[in-house]
């Protein structure tokens, strides 16, 4: 039996960032992987969709290639097979770039199917075949998740598909109905309508992108009803029937319930955690509600077992499960990591253009009586943006009144996922909304629309 300090089950962005992290405070590590090292965010998730987003926007670039004082010669065509093929070239690459860091921090990779067994024993269905035993002192389950199958919608791979076969289908379909418009859902939907689709958007809540602010759900929504999307919120899918090649949907919409009839459907209602068939029954590791149970520190009821990433409670975010793996084996390690604030995890959409927020929305800060300033900032008045021909959308903060607090940051538009972080480091430094004011930002920038956001929220804005 082969002894470890420590044994990672899943490799995803929580699982192979654990295991680097263990092996640089000097213990014995191996990860146990069915599939591809990185699990589904590198292989079948963050990147190869960030990889098709960029072709989309490419695309998009080249169709208004006049706007710029450019003229493109010919005609600009989607080669659908070279955009997946480029897809999935990225993501090898990246996984080959994580087999690279386990061999760089004496990492073993076990591939197999993991589960665990009573006495911090590891049962693991080698990929070669057999079944091998491992011991570890510690055992992180880093199992992830999968697709949210609905009653109404049954996956069968070829009419009704879920994210996986998404990024690898062969022809570019002409229809596409997406079912649930969180990120998953919208990013998708850009990608298809950009590239030619016609995409038909289904979301349960009142607009979509239902947990960001609803100025940004709904300007979104406003730009793809304009790209010549058709968007349905309010509305549940009641049932599904595939029938002479195409797909019947019979939806509930706030008009009452209509028949669509579509080539294609994503199933994009979120995730569900991989929690069966892993021993946690057998090992008596608490459960609840479909996650596992865990303290601050991601120790489960079971002495010497953890717990990260999708499969306990908390956003099921690749950040998030890297923070949580880093807690683990630093916490394990005899360490004293600070326990991660699930209040300052910023959330990013990819689509064009890209949401991202952090902290509470005004609706659930006045929701809660909190006494606030709102500062809002539109890109139509920034310099960066309107030169850059990308001048939809806006900076909005959310700041407490009395203190100052910044509650809450809601952007979207250009690149705004690579803003986010600034609001995320001023809450953790405890910044106020004066202080972000008063920091002097570059000029031009998207950036600087931070700081006319906050001017905005104490009336000192100038260029507005």
């Amino acid at each position: 039996m082969d002894n470890f300090d420590l044994i990672v089950i899943g490799s995803g962005p929580g699982g192979y960032v654990a295991a680097i992290r263990a092996s640089q405070l000097g213990m014995k590590v191996a990860i146990v992987e069915k599939e591809s090292l990185g699990g589904v965010c590198l292989n079948w998730g963050c990147i190869p969709t960030k990889a098709l987003l960029k072709s989309a926007q490419a695309f998009e670039y080249l169709q208004h290639a006049e706007d710029y004082g450019l003229s493109v010669n010919g005609t600009v065509s989607v080669r659908f097979e070279e955009v997946v093929k480029r897809s999935r070239n990225v993501a090898d690459s990246m996984s080959k770039g994580v087999q690279f860091l386990m061999k760089k921090n004496k990492i073993e990779v076990i591939q197999g199917y993991g589960k665990l067994l009573p006495g911090k024993r590891v049962e693991v269905a080698l990929q070669e075949g057999g079944i091998k035993i491992f011991k570890a002192q510690q055992i992180i389950l880093a199992t992830g998740g999968r697709a949210k199958a609905l009653f109404s919608l049954p996956i069968d791979g070829r009419y009704i598909i879920d994210y996986r076969k998404a990024m690898v289908l062969q022809d570019l379909p002409k229809q596409m109905v997406i079912v649930g418009a969180g990120a998953i859902g919208v990013e998708f939907a850009y990608f298809y309508q950009t590239m030619g689709t016609q995409v038909t958007l289904i979301e349960f809540a009142d607009s979509i992108l239902p947990l960001e602010d609803k100025e940004s759900g709904k300007l979104l929504e406003k730009i793809f009803v304009k790209k010549g999307m058709q968007v349905y919120t309010s509305s549940r899918v009641l049932s599904s029937k595939v029938e002479n090649g195409k797909v019947q949907l019979w939806v509930n919409t706030p008009k009452g319930e209509e028949q669509l009839e579509t080539e294609l459907v994503l199933s994009a209602a979120g995730v569900v955690a991989n929690i069966e068939n892993i021993g946690l029954e057998l090992c008596g590791v608490e459960t609840e509600n479909g996650k596992v149970k865990v303290n601050a520190y991601y120790q489960t009821n079971v002495e010497g077992v953890y717990a990260i990433g999708d499969i306990v409670p908390g956003q099921a975010l690749a950040h998030v499960a890297s923070a949580e793996g880093i807690i683990a084996v630093e916490h394990m390690a005899g360490h004293h990591p600070q326990p991660l604030r699930y209040d300052n995890i910023p959330g990013c959409t990819y689509c064009s253009p890209e949401v991202a927020s952090v902290g509470i929305t005004e609706q659930k800060a006045r929701e809660n009586g909190l006494d606030i300033l709102v500062g809002k900032f539109p890109f139509s008045a920034s310099g960066k943006a309107k030169a850059g021909g990308k001048a939809d959308g806006f900076v909005k903060l959310v700041i407490d009144k009395k203190y100052g607090e910044i509650l809450g940051a809601h952007f979207i538009g250009e690149n705004v996922t690579e803003l986010i972080a600034e609001i995320v480091v001023a809450r953790n430094l405890e910044a106020t909304g004066q202080q972000l004011l008063k920091s002097v930002h570059p000029h031009p920038t998207m950036s600087e629309a931070i700081m006319e956001a906050a001017a905005a929220a104490y009336g000192e804005v100038i260029h507005l």
